[in-house]
């Protein structure tokens, strides 16, 4: 009788995951399509809103908050550790 149970439920888990990963694949693709839409009015009206967050960071950076300004940076970015760590380095040494 258990292993009847485990033979229905482990597929219908398989069948749950694979469908909410889809999901969560769909939307991720519909939230980028969105940024860009976004971003492309903001850049048709002149809106730099990432000039100020920089230079936020830049001043965290310059304050000795480095991993502030990373966490900050990757924020506003969305890009990795490594990436955000060397563009927060360029930030500070412009000062």
């Amino acid at each position: 009788m258990d292993t009847a149970v485990l033979l229905f439920i482990f597929p219908l888990i398989g069948l749950l995951a694979w469908t909410v990963e889809s999901r969560i694949e769909r939307v991720s693709r519909k939230v980028a399509r969105l940024e860009r839409k976004v971003d492309l009015i903001l850049d048709q009206l002149g809106i730099r809103q990432e000039e100020h967050e920089l230079a936020r960071i830049a001043e965290l950076a310059r304050k000795g908050e480095r991993i502030k300004a990373v966490k900050a940076y990757r924020e506003l970015t969305g890009d990795g550790l490594k990436d955000a760590k060397n563009a927060v380095d360029q930030l500070a040494a412009r000062a």
